[in-house]
């Protein structure tokens, strides 16, 4: 666990000034007129580990601790904006984003919209077993409508903005004005949700590099036994300038008593 410590200490390098919370005006009950609303299969969630909502999910008890952790730190800074990244393909990044935003959407008075920015390989829809003629790809190349590529998987307070296809020239794009007005546009909409951005792993591309000016903070998913102290260490060096909140520690099997799966 020494790699992780280290890794964490550079991590807490930055701070950042607080400033008072904001109080959430989200209602407690959202009714989607322009976001198209899809059934899903609850047994496609489970099989794909989606299981913040199952209040009888052991595991989830680790999502909510997150969450909590999150908010407080979003919240004392008055952010509204996260990526989630790893170092390399495998952590878990997606599937931790993913349970990290419906697990914030279970707040009475929060939020969420959860956005795949994993342009050359995206796959929250799949995750939720959602098929997709277009996505995120769809307005960034040809100007289609933000509300017609807007789903709602089900769950109350989160929507998902997909990518269906993957993009060429990735960063370029993460980095364009046009994506820069989006992420304006997403956060005007509704100032008191938190936009959530599903991100490629670090030592990938330059793609996290080019999309953090749109950030406020960034966690690093580190995959306990797969993740190497070297990728690791390069992964922080290249985040330097970014806001890092911290690290998640995925896949560990130093798990409690009646816990049955790893993470």
């Amino acid at each position: 666990m020494d790699r992780i410590a280290r890794a964490l200490e550079l991590a807490r390098q930055q701070r950042a000034t607080l400033v008072p919370v904001v109080k959430d005006e989200t209602p407690d009950h959202i009714e989607y007129t322009e976001t198209r609303k899809v059934e899903v299969d609850q047994a496609i969630l489970r099989e794909n580990r989606i299981i913040v909502g199952y209040g009888k999910e052991p595991l989830a008890d680790a999502y909510r601790l997150l969450r909590t952790r999150v908010l407080r730190r979003m919240r004392q800074n008055g952010w509204t904006t996260l990526g989630i990244t790893s170092a390399s393909m495998g952590d878990g990044k997606t599937l931790t984003a993913i349970n990290l935003a419906l697990a914030i959407a279970m707040e009475p008075n929060q939020s969420v919209l959860l956005v795949d920015t994993d342009l050359r390989r995206p796959s929250v829809h799949k995750r939720f077993g959602i098929d997709l003629e277009m996505g995120l790809e769809a307005h960034l190349g040809s100007g289609v409508k933000i509300e017609e590529l807007l789903v709602n998987p089900g769950f109350e307070r989160f929507t998902l903005l997909p990518c269906a296809q993957p993009l060429a020239g990735s960063s370029e794009v993460l980095a364009s004005k046009r994506m820069g007005r989006l992420v304006d546009e997403l956060k005007g909409r509704y100032p008191s949700r938190m936009v959530i951005f599903d991100l490629p792993p670090v030592l990938v591309s330059d793609d996290v590099a080019a999309f953090s000016t749109h950030l406020d903070t960034v966690l690093l998913v580190v995959g306990d036994g797969k993740t190497q102290s070297r990728e690791l260490a390069r992964a922080v060096e290249l985040l330097e300038g970014v806001e890092l909140m911290g690290t998640v520690l995925n896949r560990t099997e130093e798990h409690s008593k009646g816990h049955y799966d790893y993470y």
